[in-house]
């Protein structure tokens, strides 16, 4: 597979995933559990907000691998 088209389908993937993981992020933050104290709050907004990172990781990986020679 070309690497422009790696990073096209790769590019749409990572919009998805951000999508989601922003959604879902907010619907979890309406429980009641991660309201119920300041600083569970804060560390679930840290985990949050830093946690799509590694699911995007393998596929930047994929996206910005060389063409085979």
């Amino acid at each position: 597979m070309p690497i422009r088209l790696r990073k096209f389908i790769g590019a749409i993937l990572l919009i998805l995933l951000v999508v989601t993981w922003a959604l879902l992020a907010m619907a979890l933050a309406q429980s009641p559990l991660v309201r119920a104290n300041g600083v569970i709050e804060a560390l679930y907004y840290v985990v949050a907000g830093l946690g799509w990172v590694l699911p995007a990781m393998p596929l930047i990986r994929w996206m910005s691998r060389p063409d085979p020679a």
